[in-house]
């Protein structure tokens, strides 16, 4: 692609209401139109080559809404979780766009595109906690499982809901737009686990109709567009997920970005950015000092 054919590419997507896209598309999404949602489905899976096979339900007419298809389970054994209690996760299905260290208040990307973790995380005095760890960054394209599944065993403490732009998530407009993920819609999730504390930020983005968590439901789209916090840290029944257990879902693809703090993870060797990665496969291995 020219660089003119890029910018205006570019351009033309920050001129597009995305908002009002978003928000159509996420109604449409939810409603069942019988046979024309079928069609569409039909359209979809052969538009991205999606494997139905893996899916509990292969026939797309058993889904009465797009967002049903788009959300499918698999069937039983499709993702194994290693099992190796050192092992932190791949929590999705995508490709690695960047992993690597937070250096102070920065994530440092390896195509120039660095991000305020202050920023990133809403804000909070918790971004404290990861300065100077590390971070994986994974894409969701439209072909993608879309469930998020734990990385590592957790314990709730925290989530907050940062309301935003809609900008797509491809990696053309993530390299053209500065700090894009600061910038879009998120829904931030901060645990505690053996290998320290850990913040999963799933990233919103044109046409993600919602973000949904296994705890507390649909969190986007919100009545009110404004920054909300949830405290979990006194709750008397603590809200702890295993790894590899569901803790939630996008409508449409988008983004996980896993923050870790300072000696919480080991990269795995073969680990490499643009690789497609699967749920359930070796992320990296908590140090020894923290096992």
């Amino acid at each position: 692609m020219s660089t003119l054919t890029k910018n205006l590419k570019v351009l033309s997507h920050r001129l597009t209401p995305k908002y009002l896209l978003t928000r159509l598309a996420g109604f449409l999404a939810a409603r069942d139109l019988g046979k024309t949602t079928t069609f569409f489905i039909n359209v979809f899976i052969n538009k991205y080559k999606i494997d139905m096979s893996e899916a509990n339900q292969e026939n797309p007419a058993s889904y009465h809404t797009f967002n049903d298809f788009f959300t499918r389970t698999l069937k039983p054994g499709m993702r194994p979780i290693d099992e190796n209690e050192a092992s932190i996760v791949m929590p999705v299905d995508g490709t690695m766009a960047e992993f690597g260290e937070t250096k102070f208040d920065r994530l440092i990307a390896a195509k120039g595109q660095d991000y305020s973790l202050r920023n990133l995380l809403g804000g909070s005095c918790d971004y404290q906690d990861f300065s100077n760890g590390n971070f994986a960054c994974i894409y969701l394209s439209p072909s993608n499982y879309h469930r998020i599944h734990m990385p590592i065993d957790g314990t709730l403490k925290k989530m907050v809901y940062i309301p935003g732009k809609f900008y797509s998530v491809n990696p053309t407009y993530v390299e053209a737009i500065d700090e894009l993920f600061t910038k879009n819609e998120r829904v931030v999730c901060f645990f505690d686990t053996k290998a320290g504390p850990m913040a999963m930020v799933l990233v919103g983005a044109t046409i993600v109709g919602s973000i949904s968590t296994s705890w507390a439901g649909v969190i986007t789209p919100g009545n009110k567009r404004e920054l909300k916090t949830w405290d979990y840290s006194e709750l008397t029944t603590p809200i702890t997920l295993k790894k590899g257990e569901e803790m939630g879902k996008f409508l449409l693809g988008s983004t996980v970005i896993t923050c870790f703090a300072p000696n919480g993870i080991n990269f795995a060797n073969e680990l490499k950015t643009a690789q497609a990665v699967k749920l359930g496969t070796v992320l990296g291995t908590i140090p020894s000092t923290n096992k």
